[in-house]
């Protein structure tokens, strides 16, 4: 295992934290990298991007690596936002409703909580969402 596979490997394991303390939460293996969902709706996503591949997430994060990427869900109108607001932050096309968020030592964590928590709000069935409403993010 290289150094980007084992930093990829920690990622996982703090991204898996924070998502599978949400209800009904289950990881998986995606095309690339690693994806959690709630039901059949995935609500984070990350992946790799080494030598502009992926290339439509190498594009939309601007980069060709190595990178780690990660994609979740936010309302339309915030996730504009946040691609607007420029690195770390970038807004996939694939999607109204995608953002993403480049991952390095710099990452805020409790802030990638926060956000993961409304991406599950998000995707998740009401009566599951209601189940973390008001109890904000999972502890990272």
């Amino acid at each position: 295992m290289d150094q980007d596979d084992e930093l990829l490997a920690d990622v996982v394991r703090r991204l898996a934290a924070i998502c599978l303390a949400l209800p009904e939460t289950r990881e998986e293996d995606a095309w690339v990298g690693v994806r959690w969902r709630v039901r059949q709706r995935t609500f984070a996503h990350v992946c790799q991007v080494r030598d502009g591949r992926p290339e439509g997430y190498a594009r939309a994060a601007g980069t060709r690596g190595p990178a780690l990427v990660l994609v979740f869900r936010a309302e339309a109108a915030e996730a504009a936002a946040l691609g607007h607001l420029g690195p770390p932050y970038f807004r996939p096309e694939w999607w109204p409703t995608a953002a993403g968020l480049l991952l390095d030592d710099d990452t805020d964590w409790q802030e990638v909580a926060e956000l993961l928590t409304d991406s599950y709000r998000l995707q998740a069935p009401r009566r599951l969402a209601a189940l973390i409403d008001g109890h904000g993010p999972p502890p990272t």
